[in-house]
């Protein structure tokens, strides 16, 4: 069956590829966004009851209300100077949360400098750093250098790595992106016969294996 795949034409294979990027393409960047906010959001909070410090929750909580209020430069203002004077994983929480204030603000690239700035910083938590990476290629999925965000992504596949399956699935997303088939591919079945990927993520990854099988 490989072999069949890999004799069809280079340019229809694009082609394809192409039309499954614009059908599915931001569908599946988009449950991935969901899934990665979701963990900041759980992460964050567990480090705001295990630390608990009452001026640094008044500003978080402010900033959270500018938020619903769809103040979001202002929400993020607040939250770069909480970042500069807490420390710790208040800290963390205020520089994820300016990411995605600056993000609904419509400064997506203030939010990929914050998110890379995390992802460097090697007093922040790796597993943090590892989920600053994953906001960061989401921002920059649709226009971003294919290779060099599927590159900053290989780490985080790594069998050890806890952010595994949501790295996988997004390096299969860039590949289609490329319209590298067969990468997207083999990408999408690994994350579908993998018993201890999320449920949704098998799902997603058994549903475009139909489509490419279309």
């Amino acid at each position: 069956m490989a072999d069949i795949f890999n004799e069809v034409d280079e340019e229809l294979k694009q082609d394809n590829a192409k039309q499954l990027w614009d059908r599915y393409g931001r569908y599946i960047a988009g449950v991935a966004v969901l899934i990665v906010l979701a963990t900041a959001a759980h992460v964050g909070w567990k480090e705001y009851v295990q630390n608990r410090q009452e001026a640094y929750s008044e500003q978080f909580m402010a900033a959270l209300s500018m938020s619903g209020d769809k103040k979001h430069t202002e929400a993020a203002a607040v939250l770069a100077q909480l970042s500069r004077d807490a420390s710790g994983g208040y800290a963390t929480l205020a520089r994820f949360r300016e990411a995605v204030e600056r993000t609904a603000a419509g400064e997506a690239s203030a939010a990929v400098d914050i998110y890379d700035a995390v992802a460097d910083d090697g007093g922040v938590d790796t597993l943090y750093q590892g989920l600053a990476v994953l906001n960061a290629v989401l921002l920059r999925i649709d226009d971003g250098d294919p290779v060099k965000l599927t590159a900053s992504l290989e780490p985080l596949a790594a069998p050890e790595s806890p952010w595994r399956h949501t790295a996988g699935e997004l390096i299969a997303v860039l590949a289609l992106r490329s319209g590298d088939v067969a990468k997207a591919r083999e990408g999408y079945r690994k994350l579908a016969d993998d018993l201890k990927a999320p449920q949704g993520a098998r799902a997603r990854a058994t549903e475009m294996l139909r489509t490419f099988g279309k």
